[in-house]
């Protein structure tokens, strides 16, 4: 069975490496004992010792270099030569050959230094030259990579969903709070303006209670999500391409290459809509919000076009928050028209659709609070989440996106995947910091 997300012993997703799974030589174990030494002299230094002069040039690394990655690759390289950060990229990684030998070509020709190519990320992480680490594996592998670059000194750029469950979403909440290390979550929209005018807002109590909202993220697709990504005839196990490196954490697999080149549709190595897609949507809503901790969540999936694919094509989901809030989100693969982002307060609600925060008072409180417009103009979110760590990293500030956010965000896309696939209700434990079934 290629599908499904099995929970482990202790009701939880099993995390990290299985029992007697043994996924790195004895060089790669000695650098796992070194990393751990290494995460707690981060921890002990102060902030100010890892601070970067305003003219330093910041070394990046890349890890995973497909589609994400090599976009990284491109938009770093435009940003370093529009003069919006003084970067280069240094080293780029993969364990699939032909990707990696071909980024670090790009790389070196468009920078004009020799950029290397690294198969396996620990050795990436050791290079004294790489500042920052942007990570663009499959997501079963985001957490061990951004541990292991924060126990190596680097700060950290990961791409979203934060991690593959709650368990891991734990273990490096952990690791980053342990340490003087920026991580930034790749959840871009937290940098449009609609949703810090929607946060101001908030707390200036201009619509009163935020009582509910709703947001989505909908696509469509004659020949299926995520079936875009073309078949690399030459990347199979071999030469070319570490299978059993790139299952990592999940454990051997057997090789299937459209799990390889296309794995956010099989459940059993992406929660799919949820995590890629819906992600996007909830993250900057729910952090103008700031609604407390997700109680309760109840979510549904079905399959109603791509009946190919293993991971739903269209979901449906309820949170509710320790404060009080509701927020329900659905996503589809099968019908683009997505709702607009709303915010439900007592006496005013906010209408975030395109580039504008509209407030607009309920009916009771009509007379007594005037509508407001407010319209954007948008520059590429991308990027500014990009700057915004190279900016943290020399300065040590709080980033845009920070694991905190990242954890509460995980912590719905765990429940909601258990949630789907268990057809149960499921709350989250403070105190044990995992999902239980209600």
């Amino acid at each position: 069975m290629i599908g499904g997300r099995t929970p482990g012993p202790t009701g939880v997703y099993d995390a990290c490496f299985p029992q007697g799974v043994s996924l790195m030589s004895t060089d790669r174990r000695s650098f796992m004992k070194k990393s751990a030494v290494a995460a707690g002299a981060v921890a002990m230094a102060s902030p100010a010792a890892f601070g970067r002069g305003p003219n330093d040039t910041i070394g990046v690394g890349v890890i995973g270099v497909g589609g994400m990655g090599s976009a990284h690759c491109g938009s770093l390289m435009n940003i370093n030569k529009n003069k919006q950060e003084n970067l280069q990229i240094r080293a780029v990684c993969d364990v699939a050959k032909p990707r990696v030998d071909r980024r670090a070509k790009d790389c070196s020709n468009k920078q004009g230094i020799k950029v290397a190519a690294h198969r396996y990320y620990q050795d990436l992480i050791e290079r004294k030259d790489i500042d920052c680490v942007w990570i663009a594996s499959p997501e079963h592998w985001h957490a061990q990579m951004a541990i292991d670059a924060i126990a190596a000194g680097k700060d950290v750029y990961v791409e979203k969903p934060m991690t593959y469950n709650l368990p891991d979403a734990v273990r490096l909440m952990d690791a980053a709070k342990g340490s003087d290390r920026i991580v930034q979550v790749g959840t871009q929209y937290v940098t449009d303006p609609k949703y810090h005018k929607a946060h101001d807002l908030i707390k200036s109590g201009a619509i009163g209670k935020p009582v509910s909202s709703e947001t989505g993220y909908c696509r469509n697709s004659k020949t299926g999500e995520w079936n875009y990504y073309g078949i690399e005839k030459d990347i199979v196990p071999g030469p070319n391409l570490d299978w059993n490196a790139w299952c990592g954490p999940l454990g051997p697999q057997e090789w299937n290459t459209l799990v390889y080149h296309r794995w956010r549709r099989y459940s059993k190595f992406s929660t799919g809509i949820v995590g890629d897609l819906l992600v996007h949507q909830m993250t900057p809503l729910l952090w103008s919000i700031d609604p407390g901790f997700p109680k309760r969540v109840v979510a549904t999936g079905v399959h109603n076009i791509d009946k190919a694919m293993d991971n739903f094509d269209q979901v449906n989901l309820t949170i509710e928050f320790d404060g009080g809030h509701t927020h329900v989100c659905w996503g589809s693969t099968c019908n683009a028209t997505s709702p607009a982002p709303l915010i439900r307060g007592y006496k005013a609600n906010l209408q975030l659709s395109g580039n504008n925060c509209n407030l607009v008072p309920e009916q009771i409180w009509a007379e007594d609070i005037d509508r407001q417009k407010h319209k954007f103009q948008r520059g590429s979110s991308h990027d500014e989440l990009r700057v915004n760590l190279l900016n943290r990293s020399r300065d040590r500030k709080a980033p845009l996106s920070p694991v905190e956010l990242g954890y509460k965000i995980m912590i719905i896309v765990d429940l909601a995947a258990r949630s789907m696939w268990e057809g149960k209700a499921f709350g989250y434990d403070p105190d044990t910091r995992q999902g239980v079934a209600l």
